[in-house]
């Protein structure tokens, strides 16, 4: 369960190594990527491949259904088959482990499929290599436009948004009855969460208030609900060591080294956050909502969710995955059409919804009021107040060793090897003599 929520933290690996040459940063290399992505993307016109009745046979590979939702992607399928009986789209559905090393080497070697799936943290990297076909003449008006806009480079769009999720607080509602606490609610900050963590924390020796994963892609959130980011806002300098992101940073950490409402990795003993959640010894969790279906099956106690506790703001993870033509691809026409309809059809969109998989990236009230019906968690109306709070991570190339840095620097100071304050400033050392950003 825990794949879906790293290959929504997968990195930029293709920034460097997708197309021959590509490492290179000096003028020369930069021109001839220039040169190769001008040379070698096109452009599919979506609205004229509605009345095509062209047989064509594709190839789509994806991710997001591995593990469990398989059958819904060929049921999908079946239903966009019958709309479109003269496209064949023969369905690759890859393990996380080994779905973008596959892509990596197929795509480099000319062989990738006609269409595929992206996570939003590689998209980046495969657009601006010049690997994705352009779309245009797509009616907009179905789709969510945070979701839509994610996959614009430069005013050109270059993928569709398949699904969307987010980040919300799940928590215990049984421990919080124990605790005689009231329930979190969606304007809490994070004192309120605080002072809840730790009447939580004093149950017992084993129960503990919140589990908050110390990474990269937490912190880039948490910084935001303080005002603070990893980059300035044109992406030229980074701010890594700024005033509100070391108040984030320092509210996270502090959880583990100061009041141990947070548990250490050995304190973990080897479990997970999601198995701690179900065992019923943790108050509270902000993860995605791809849990809901898991915690419904696993937990025996009484949960519900919230909008994530905010600093002097909200602000609440996005995610997204992106379906895109292969630039190379000599059916793009086809393999537009069954992305766009797989993206936005209202056939799809309730299928998604009914198989509790993630959302749909559309706006049509009617279908995702399904959604709404759907418990637990009670509280549904949550994810869609969330929306209104969202912060998607700050893309660049050098997304992967940006995330490392990071992540290794904030790990030294859980486990008390520096300061917060020296692990912020060292990662802004480090990030600005490593990654070139313009």
């Amino acid at each position: 369960m825990r794949k879906k929520l790293m290959s929504l933290l997968l990195t930029g690996v293709l920034a460097t190594s997708l197309l021959t040459g590509c490492g290179s940063t000096d003028d020369n290399t930069a021109e001839g990527t220039a040169a190769a992505t001008e040379s070698k993307q096109e452009t599919v016109d979506l609205a004229n491949t509605e009345v095509s009745e062209e047989t064509a046979e594709i190839t789509y590979a994806n991710f997001n259904a591995s593990g469990g939702n398989e059958e819904t992607l060929q049921k999908m399928y079946d239903a966009f088959h019958e709309e479109y009986p003269n496209i064949t789209v023969n369905i690759e559905t890859i393990g996380y482990d080994d779905y973008f090393t596959q892509m990596q080497t197929r795509v480099a070697g000319g062989t990738a499929p006609d269409c595929y799936e992206l996570n939003i943290e590689n998209f980046a990297a495969y657009a601006n290599k010049g690997v994705l076909a352009e779309l245009t003449g797509i009616d907009t008006s179905g789709y969510n436009t945070t979701a839509l806009n994610a996959f614009s480079v430069d005013g050109k769009q270059y993928g569709v948004p398949g699904n969307f999720s987010n980040v919300v607080l799940i928590y215990n509602k049984d421990l919080f009855d124990k605790a005689g606490i009231a329930y979190p609610t969606d304007d809490w900050t994070w004192d309120d969460a605080m002072e809840a963590c730790e009447k939580i924390s004093a149950l017992g020796d084993d129960i503990y208030g919140i589990y908050q994963p110390i990474t990269f892609n937490e912190f880039f959130k948490v910084a935001a609900q303080y005002g603070g980011g990893v980059l300035n806002e044109d992406k030229t300098e980074f701010t890594i060591n700024s005033e509100e992101n070391l108040k984030a940073a320092t509210m996270m950490i502090s959880k583990v080294t100061e009041t141990n409402v947070q548990p250490t990795e050995a304190q973990m003993g080897g479990m997970g956050d999601w198995d701690l959640f179900e065992s019923g010894r943790l108050g509270m969790i902000p993860t995605g909502i791809w849990a809901f279906n898991t915690f419904a099956d696993a937990c025996d106690f009484n949960w519900d969710i919230c909008v994530e506790p905010g600093g002097t703001q909200k602000a609440t993870h996005f995610f997204s995955n992106a379906l895109v033509v292969n630039a190379d691809s000599d059916k793009k026409e086809a393999a537009a059409t069954w992305i766009n309809w797989l993206a936005s059809s209202d056939t799809a969109a309730q299928m998604r919804i009914d198989a509790g998989w993630d959302l749909p990236a559309i706006n049509n009230e009617d279908v995702l009021s399904g959604y709404l019906k759907l418990t637990p968690p009670e509280n549904r109306q949550a994810v869609f107040d969330s929306l209104n709070y969202l912060t998607v991570a700050p893309i660049i190339e050098d997304y992967s060793l940006m995330s490392d840095i990071i992540t290794n620097k904030l790990s030294l100071a859980v486990s008390g090897e520096i300061t917060v304050k020296e692990a912020l400033d060292q990662a802004q050392e480090e990030c600005t003599a490593q990654i070139k950003l313009q």
